[in-house]
C-alpha cells in the first residue's frame, strides 16, 4: 500500500499509479465462491466455449474491483471512496494481463476525481471507470 495522500498533495493530470493483474482460473473460481455467483461461464472452460468464448470470463464485478483497488490503494488508508462507477466493454479470460491505470481529472478541496482504465495485453479497453476520493487534511 502506498503512503497516505492528503488534501493539497495532488493536482489535475497526476497519475493514479498502475496495477497489473493476471487472473487465473483459480482467481475466477474463488471470486465466484466469494460472491455466490454460480454462473458456469466464470469457472467452466467447456461451458464458456459453448457460449463462444476462449475460456471462463472474468466477472464484471472483478473488473470493477480491480479499478477500485487501484484508486483506494493510491489514495491511502485514511481516504474515503465517495463515488465509483465503471463500464464493462471487453471480456477478459484467465491469463490475460490486465493493466489498470488512472489520471486525476479534478480537484475540489478534499475531493479528487479520477478517470480509470483497465486494458488488456492487446491494448483493448476492458473497463473504463471513474472515481472520487475524499482525502484527509494534513493536520487531522
Amino acid at each position: 500500500m502506498s503512503a497516505q495522500l492528503f488534501a493539497g498533495d495532488v493536482t489535475v493530470g497526476d497519475t493514479v499509479g498502475e496495477l497489473v493483474v493476471t487472473p487465473t482460473e483459480i482467481t475466477l473460481f474463488r471470486f465466484s465462491a466469494m460472491t455466490w455467483n454460480p454462473h458456469r461461464i466464470h469457472f467452466d472452460t467447456p461451458y464458456a466455449a459453448t457460449e463462444g468464448y476462449p475460456g471462463p470470463l472474468v466477472h464484471a464485478h472483478l473488473h470493477g474491483s480491480y479499478l477500485a483497488r487501484l484508486v483506494v490503494e493510491w489514495a491511502g488508508p485514511r481516504s474515503r471512496l465517495t463515488r465509483f462507477r465503471w463500464q464493462n466493454r471487453q471480456y477478459a479470460v484467465p491469463g490475460d494481463e490486465l493493466r489498470i491505470t488512472g489520471t486525476v481529472t479534478s480537484v475540489d478541496g478534499r475531493l479528487v476525481s479520477c478517470e480509470l482504465a483497465e486494458t488488456n495485453q492487446r491494448g483493448e479497453t476492458c473497463a473504463p471507470g471513474w472515481a472520487t476520493v475524499e482525502l484527509p487534511e494534513k493536520n487531522s
